[in-house]
């Protein structure tokens, strides 16, 4: 939370101040740096200030008195249009008699005077001093547009703004729990007061209570408008507070100076709940928690946090209020298990307990700034407006608006949008659909369902969980440490559900925190996840994985001639033109598919796909179908053009998950092309997985919404772990594959040392036979494999995929440790010697051979999947290929596309060239004197 020091003196500073060292004391580097005593005094009362430390409470006291410091403050906070002090009220508002209405009021003229835009005011600054002084945007350029008005006089006498702003306070909310407190009175300040004013006055000096609700508000606000009295907004540990709408909020630029409660404030919207107290909140920020309370007391008053003042909680037994897992939170509202599962929870997560929680389970549904923007479009919808103003600027918008929110998204309903407003309809529509369902738990009680089939009576039961919703903005969460994420998903969540697509920079939940209905780890939405699924169900279109760092001078067979192409870059922070970054990937050309790849390779890898003219339809486009997550039971889901999929669905029946797979279109490939019926030209297979909401597509929406009420995965606890062994085993896939091909797997190794071995088989041949000079071999076409199969035609240049070609790859003899290979002319496979093949031979428990018919890694809950979670724990970082590789619509292997490089120095040379600059090295080193 605090700003590092830059350089190692600075640093050393600070670390003295704290230790509050004098002069004397200090390291001589410092000395000799800072040359006087004096010099180091005024760091002390800098580095205070900055911090915006009470004098009796730093060591500025022991440098400078006490009213010089405040009034240095003072003249600081001006200059830099702070926020005002109210942690030091007591000082700079009861001794010096500044108050919050006056010091705004300056900053206001100063602005003016200096004829500053209004965005020029830091955006807290500019809330709290529309709250006291009513002047915001618009009054701000109506006074301004006066003054202009006066001309030569303006021009001569700034001062006339003065005039122009209010003598005093407007009214602003009051709560009951504020304290009023007395500032220094004058003498004749004293004589000018009434008897009740005195009274009054007289009360609040005896009372040890000083709540505004013990007195008469009209003769409080009396004696504040004259600035007599202010208020105190008290902030205990054991507080505890949630997020209001941000009403009043002025959307200026941030501060760009030094101020702790300031760069508090936005973490504490977002971590702020009604579950924790305000001490818990500064162990989740590990923050301070004296710069938490005053971060806290700011948000009340401005009416951006609401005080929860329960007399029931503190009244409740604590043993009696003891946390439970989300096993049993999702238990209908029934009693806890007993205190061994407590146990067993406390041991499993530390000292770090769950939530405890009094009612309904808590959902923090995750979107990105998109969906604020697009709400933003909303404008003939004043609560849409506000809405996306809290959601963009706290980064969240509590369960506490949900249901105004779904108002006011109802209301757009009835309204037509063309071009861009359409995706905001779009978005809006998702969005009341899904926070519906989820606060219903998934019944349709609150729902109209557009399936008749649907009934009421289906999902009567006596007892139905409801659920509150947290809606989070991805982009705040990414602000906070990966330690504070996890602590606040533990503590206030029980579900997380997130959208599609996310953001890169977004954050997952860890696999201990709450079940997360969303992508379950970062390679999962990388083309990693499309190569599992394809894998997994042996089912998929043609694909080929391009190292990244590569320069290809021709394309290789599966890619050469093809119609278009759909493109997927791995690492979306380096893209070249926004190619491969596209969510539903990039459709390009044939022609220019090598000029693409060109580019994009040299900043990540790559996975193309090609497709022929008859893949894509009359428009020259993909066809897609989407079928929405969870799966359930009736085979209504497929329909008669994907018949041929069921067994691939009946391997995901298990994947208790929110999302939608994305199948594609593909013109069928057999021998025998007759056939005239349509269905029978084409086959769908799967393009992808996505984990999420997608709210860009309200249909889709839709049928997520009836898959969840059917499956009641929002109901049943036994959906919970199903989806838990489901996403671990996920997990536990994505980690293999991507160990086994990145560029140090074994993979990689072995293909790298096979090539340095040939080598030198090779000369080792070329000297035997006698040759002087070296005979140019085929780096590809020389290591096939006799026993398979070795014939083919060469690709058709200029033309569409060969289909016959493409099914000879699907029909030719496989084995385990197959590599495909292009020698420029014939797309060949070979097979490695056993030696080779025992290195990438997965190690099992007993020496059986493989079942014919593995069980399916993505829903298997097997013991092997059952480890500890912290071996699921996944870096941010991009795990790139570090092979190529080719999957031919049924098995993924390596690709030896050496002929198609350009400028590819051999493995062996790169290999002799490193021994002997090492060995010069050596050999340099040994030498010197």
């Amino acid at each position: 939370m605090q700003r590092m020091a830059g350089t190692v003196e600075d640093q050393l500073i600070v670390k003295s101040i704290r230790e509050e060292c004098p002069f004397e004391n200090l390291p001589k580097r410092l000395q000799v740096a800072l040359s006087t005593k004096e010099e180091w005094h005024r760091r002390i009362v800098e580095y205070c200030i900055k911090k915006r430390l009470q004098w009796n409470l730093c060591f500025a006291r022991k440098v400078c008195k006490e009213g010089e410091y405040y009034e240095d403050m003072m003249r600081y906070l001006r200059r830099n249009l702070a926020l005002f002090p109210y942690h030091l009220a007591e000082y700079v508002c009861r001794v010096m008699r500044v108050s919050p209405f006056r010091y705004y009021c300056d900053m206001l003229f100063e602005v003016m005077k200096n004829e500053q835009p209004y965005d020029s005011i830091p955006n807290f600054s500019a809330a709290d001093a529309l709250r006291l002084t009513g002047i915001g945007r618009n009054e701000f350029i109506d006074i301004m547009n006066k003054c202009r008005s006066k001309k030569i006089m303006w021009k001569l006498n700034k001062s006339i703004a003065k005039e122009m702003l209010p003598a005093q306070p407007v009214d602003f909310s009051i709560e009951p729990w504020w304290g009023v407190c007395l500032v220094n009175f004058t003498i004749e300040e004293f004589k000018k007061l009434t008897e009740e004013e005195t009274a009054t006055i007289d009360k609040i000096c005896k009372e040890e209570a000083n709540s505004y609700v013990l007195f008469e508000p009209d003769i409080i606000k009396a004696l504040h408008k004259r600035g007599l009295v202010y208020f105190d907004v008290p902030v205990y540990p054991d507080d505890r507070f949630k997020v209001s709408r941000l009403e009043g909020f002025v959307s200026n630029r941030e501060q760009q100076y030094e101020d702790p409660i300031e760069e508090l404030l936005y973490h504490v919207f977002v971590v702020l709940s009604e579950n924790a107290t305000v001490a818990e909140l500064a162990s989740t920020l590990q923050a301070d928690l004296t710069q938490l309370q005053s971060a806290a007391s700011f948000a009340c008053r401005l009416g951006w946090a609401e005080k929860l003042l329960d007399a029931a909680s503190v009244l409740r037994d604590p043993a009696s209020s003891a946390p439970t897992s989300y096993s049993n939170i999702l238990s209908d509202g029934e009693e806890s298990n007993g205190s061994d599962e407590r146990d067993k929870e406390k041991m499993q997560f530390g000292e770090e307990q769950r939530r405890v929680v009094g009612g309904a389970p808590h959902v923090g549904l995750v979107v990105d700034a998109n969906v604020t923007s697009y709400l933003m479009m909303g404008s003939i919808s004043p609560g849409l407006k506000q809405h996306a103003v809290t959601l963009y600027e706290a980064g969240k918008l509590g369960d506490s608006c949900i249901s105004s929110l779904i108002t006011d998204l109802a209301s757009l309903e009835t309204s037509k949008f063309e071009g861009e407003l359409q995706d905001f309809a779009n978005h809006a529509f998702s969005l009341r659909c899904l926070l519906q369902c989820i606060k219903s738990g998934g019944t349709i009680t609150q729902i109209p369902s557009p399936n008749p089939e649907i009934t009421n009576s289906e999902t009567e039961s006596a007892k139905t969980r409801k659920y509150k919703v947290d809606i989070l903005r991805c982009e705040s969460l990414a602000t906070l440490t990966p330690v504070t994420l996890e602590r606040l998903f533990n503590r206030d969540y029980d579900v997380i559900i997130s959208m599609v697509p996310l953001p890169s920079l977004s954050v997952l939940p860890s696999p201990t925190g709450p079940v997360h209905f969303g992508p379950p780890c970062y390679s999962s939405v990388t083309p990693w996840m499309k190569l599992v699924l394809y894998t997994t169900g042996a089912c998929g279109p043609l694909s080929v994985v391009l190292m990244k760092g590569q320069r290809l001078r021709t394309l290789p067979a599966p890619l050469s001639g093809c119609q278009k192409a759909l493109i997927w870059s791995w690492d979306l922070n380096s893209l070249t033109g926004n190619l491969g970054g596209k969510f539903e990937g990039n459709l390009v050309k044939g022609s220019l598919l090598l000029h693409y790849l060109n580019s994009m390779l040299k900043n990540s890898a790559v996975l193309v796909q090609p497709l022929s003219k008859e893949d894509l339809d009359a428009s020259g486009r993909i066809v897609t179908m989407d079928v929405a997550l969870p799966l359930t039971d009736s085979d209504e889901i497929l329909p008669r053009e994907i018949t041929n999929l069921s067994s691939f669905f009946e391997s995901l029946s298990g994947l208790s998950t929110l999302g939608y797979l994305r199948l594609i279109r593909l013109h069928k490939i057999s021998e025998n092309n007759d056939d005239d019926d349509e269905n029978n030209k084409y086959e769908w297979v799967p393009l992808g997985l996505e984990f999420g909401v997608p709210l860009f597509n309200p249909k889709l929406c839709e049928k997520i919404r009836d898959n969840i009420i059917k499956t009641q995965i929002l109901q049943n606890d036994d959906k919970f772990t199903s989806h838990h062994d489901a996403m671990q085993n996920l997990r536990k896939k994505l980690r293999e594959m991507c160990n086994e091909y990145q560029a140090t797997g074994p993979v990689a190794k072995l293909l790298y040392q096979r090539a340095e071995k040939e080598k030198e088989k090779e000369k080792e041949k070329e000297k035997e036979m006698g040759k002087k000079g070296r005979q140019m071999v085929s780096y590809a076409s020389g290591r096939w494999s006799p026993l398979l199969e070795d014939s083919g035609t060469p690709a058709q240049q200029g033309g569409g995929v060969n289909e016959h070609e493409r099914l000879r790859v699907n029909r030719r003899q496989r084995c385990r440790t197959e590599v495909v290979s292009f020698d420029g002319n014939i797309l060949r496979s070979y097979a490695l010697a056993p030696v080779y093949e025992a290195m990438t031979r997965p190690i099992t428990e007993d020496s059986t051979p493989p079942p014919s018919n593995p069980p399916n890694p993505l829903t298997n809950s097997s013991s092997s999947a059952k480890q500890q979670e912290s071996e699921d724990t996944e870096s941010k970082d991009v795990v790139l290929p570090g092979v190529n590789l080719v999957f031919d619509g049924a098995e993924l292997r390596p690709f030896d596309i050496a002929v198609c490089l350009q400028a590819r120095q051999p493995v062996l040379l790169v290999a002799e060239a490193s021994a002997a600059s090492v060995s010069v090295h050596t050999t340099t080193a040994t030498k010197a004197p």
